[in-house]
């Protein structure tokens, strides 16, 4: 072959290939891998031009992918104070008061149900601190917001409304919204009112959070949506620099979209610069179990949860069928057992060939349920992080409204990867952090209401790479170190199968290649 661009050496290359598991060397030249070798073979790969970087005690494996993460929408969703670590109301008050205001709004995100101690959502629990600012907070699951009485006033909203998915103006019993939100039209009323940055300081927001995600090891992202502008950011960006991470963006369809709209999606499919392109649709069949809006079997304990988020599921089913017959791969967002069920139903329907289908995030769900996965050849996508918002007592939102024995089937990866379905792991970023350590770690080492048997070493490295490929049906070209493939590499200080969990998670990474670019160094 021609003089590589870059040679890695000195590592352990732990490579996914069957036909070659391991190798201490690898040559990669325009993007791609083009030879996977040992020390031996470095001389014949090198040049003048060749930049060699000794990888000596690392370990170097395919690049890490979330398989669903949000970084373009995502930085809407992540705009002011981050409250992540607010614990109960008082914190939340003393954050409010001091929180500086985005043209006088009080904005915060990533706040966990728990805080609330259980109290039912009302403005009036925060209005205190605000000094009648409109105030707009995101709960960390992005389905659900708690605004002020003046935000309220602002977007005129002043009662109950009406939409075509299942949303809702929470009210009390004169008709009198309380500021709580629930699901993405609800939340539009207000957060359409919102401070937004100018186009140009998006642009470099962007490249700097996927700067900080190749600092972690991610070499790729799956994108599950498509905000009004993205396509235009992106391309906007690329015109001056590349994307430190490859992205692909699914686009989402909502109840009441028409022919038009499905063929519309249909277009966009292949869309994309250097580094980003359209693949997939995206759907929702349910919310979120803290919000009472994830489609379960049997309500919740508050007497929630017997909705689907398409208020006609067989629409839902009909558009996943159009999709299907036009080539485009759907991610359906199902979280309650009643929604995966109607998922794994709906993708039975399609009979054989054409793309496989994506089922997202999976937070509880029957045994009989599990073995459907491999069975239908539907990818599992899940979130490991998002456990660590339970306890494993169950005395946490999630746990007292599904109940003991709902709460008892948390977060099945093992189960699933034991019934032989491809596992696809992610973070949903920003509703857990982006750091694809974490993912490993708890993919390993499970918290809250899915501690138990987690996934081995192996398991968790192949979610962010091999099966993530799967999941995007791009196995051919990235999920290993193999000749020909997509030269996007990780280097780890440690080995990430072997190493213990906790290690994982604050071990640094050396070196981050996309598209056989170095884009992080540690």
């Amino acid at each position: 072959m021609s003089a590589a661009d870059v040679v890695l050496t000195g590592a352990k290359v732990r490579t996914l290939d069957p036909a070659r598991p391991y190798a201490t060397a690898v040559a990669v030249k325009d993007g791609l891998i083009a030879a996977v070798g040992d020390e031996a073979d470095v001389r014949d790969w090198s040049g003048s031009g060749t930049e060699t970087v000794d990888l000596s005690g690392a370990t170097l494996t395919p690049g890490l992918t979330d398989a669903h993460s949000h970084p373009v929408w995502g930085m809407e969703l992540a705009t002011g104070a981050d409250l992540s670590k607010i614990r109960d109301l008082g914190e939340l008050l003393t954050a409010l008061r001091t929180t500086e205001r985005i043209d006088g709004w009080v904005i915060g995100y990533a706040l966990d149900h728990n805080a609330f101690g259980g109290r039912p959502l009302h403005h009036d629990l925060i209005e205190e601190a605000l000094n009648g600012a409109p105030a707009f907070i995101r709960l960390y699951d992005g389905h659900s917001a708690l605004v002020s009485e003046a935000a309220l006033r602002i977007a005129g909203v002043d009662g109950p409304r009406t939409f075509d998915q299942r949303s809702t103006v929470v009210c009390d019993d004169r008709g009198r919204p309380t500021g709580h939100l629930v699901e993405h039209a609800a939340m539009d009323l207000v957060g359409e009112r919102l401070p937004r940055a100018p186009f140009a300081e998006r642009g470099e927001r962007l490249v700097g959070l996927l700067e900080a995600m190749a600092a972690t090891g991610l070499t790729s992202a799956h994108v599950m949506d498509l905000g009004a502008d993205s396509l235009r950011l992106l391309a906007a960006v690329e015109e001056s620099r590349d994307l430190p991470l490859r992205l692909r963006l699914a686009p989402w369809c909502m109840p009441g979209a028409g022919p038009d709209e499905l063929a519309g999606l249909v277009a966009l499919q292949g869309r994309g610069g250097r580094d980003w392109k359209v693949g997939g649709v995206k759907f929702f069949m349910d919310g979120t179990v803290e919000g009472g809006t994830a489609w379960l079997e049997h309500a919740d304990c508050h007497g929630q949860g017997t909705d689907a988020f398409w208020p006609d599921p067989d629409a839902y089913s009909g558009a996943v069928r159009h999709l299907h017959a036009a080539g485009v791969q759907t991610a359906t967002h199902a979280i309650g057992d009643a929604a995966v069920r109607h998922v794994l139903d709906t993708v039975a329907t399609l009979g054989a060939g054409g793309p496989r289908h994506r089922v997202e995030h999976i937070e509880t769900v029957p045994d009989h349920q599990l073995p459907r996965f491999a069975e239908l050849g539907v990818f599992a996508s899940m979130q490991p992080p998002h456990a660590a918002y339970t306890r494993a007592d169950h005395t946490d939102e999630w746990s007292v409204r599904l109940g003991d024995e709902r709460a008892s089937h948390a977060w099945r990866c093992r189960d699933l990867r034991d019934a032989g379905a491809v596992l696809a792991l992610g973070s949903d970023w920003p509703v857990a952090h982006f750091d694809a350590r974490d993912v490993l770690a708890m993919g390993r080492s499970p918290r809250g209401a899915s501690e138990g048997i987690g996934l081995t070493g192996l398991m968790a490295l192949e979610g962010c790479t091999s099966h993530a490929a799967l999941a995007a049906g791009e196995s051919g070209v990235a999920g290993r170190i193999a000749p020909g493939y997509r030269a996007d590499l990780t280097a780890f200080t440690l080995d990430p199968v072997t190493a213990p969990a906790d290690e994982i998670a604050e071990a640094p990474i050396r070196l981050t290649l996309t598209a056989g670019r170095i884009v992080h160094r540690g």
